[in-house]
């Protein structure tokens, strides 16, 4: 079956929640979102601090940007995006475990180390990042994607397009299929279907040879699905 974008559910009209809105990815990811016509909610644990990044992102990007305090965020939001650093992402997720009971998680966290060596995969006990997040968030709807897309393009206006695929992985088909059709509001991207979340721990990790790409060839570089 061939990949095609129509196939996929209508979320434009979801509220779409980031956590760690204020950070370099789901900055990023706020200011595409923005961009497409999305209503974004931008979350931290300092309701100031959000609602300064979301009066930022609005003037660069234009819609209906927001901020407030996580657990709000993840309340009043149909989709939310988590993208905190590792190191708070299971404490992060223990908090919010009521606030996001029935909603449809997407993790878009990379457990990485950096050494002397360059950046490498940490070892997660549940498998992944993903999989923490759906040992933690056991009425949630868990899925993962947004992994190997650049900050600084998606925050770069000047890039008109993101040229590139974005894996997404999840047991429930009906959400990977509304991730999917997320992925694909941001002009140039398309959402593909990549397996189960069980399969999350290699494309968490495939991020640090991704940096180190970057890093060779002073590139952004992205993943591109073949013959799909």
């Amino acid at each position: 079956m061939r990949f095609d974008q129509s196939t996929l559910p209508d979320v434009s009209g979801h509220v779409v929640g980031i956590l760690g809105g204020t950070g370099d990815q789901g900055r990023g990811l706020a200011i595409r979102l923005a961009q497409a016509g999305q209503r974004v909610l931008i979350g931290s644990r300092n309701a100031e601090r959000a609602e300064a990044s979301a009066q930022e992102i609005a003037a660069i990007a234009g819609g209906d940007v927001r901020g407030a305090e996580n657990a709000s965020v993840a309340r009043d939001s149909d989709l939310i995006i988590i993208a905190v650093p590792f190191d708070g992402h299971a404490s992060t997720l223990e908090s919010l475990k009521a606030d996001l009971a029935g909603k449809i998680v997407i993790d878009c966290v990379n457990p990485l180390g950096f050494g002397k060596q360059g950046p490498f995969a940490l070892k997660v006990e549940e498998g992944s990042a993903a999989e923490q997040a759906a040992a933690i968030l056991t009425e949630s709807t868990v899925t993962a994607a947004f992994h190997h897309v650049s900050a600084e393009l998606l925050a770069d206006l000047t890039v008109e397009a993101m040229e590139l695929d974005v894996l997404v992985l999840g047991d429930d088909r009906e959400a990977v299929a509304q991730v999917q059709a997320l992925a694909g509001r941001i002009k140039g991207m398309r959402g593909v279907h990549a397996g189960r979340l069980r399969n999350a721990g290699q494309v968490e990790a495939l991020t640090a040879n991704l940096i180190a790409i970057n890093k060779r060839y002073k590139a952004h570089a992205g993943i591109r699905v073949t013959d799909v």
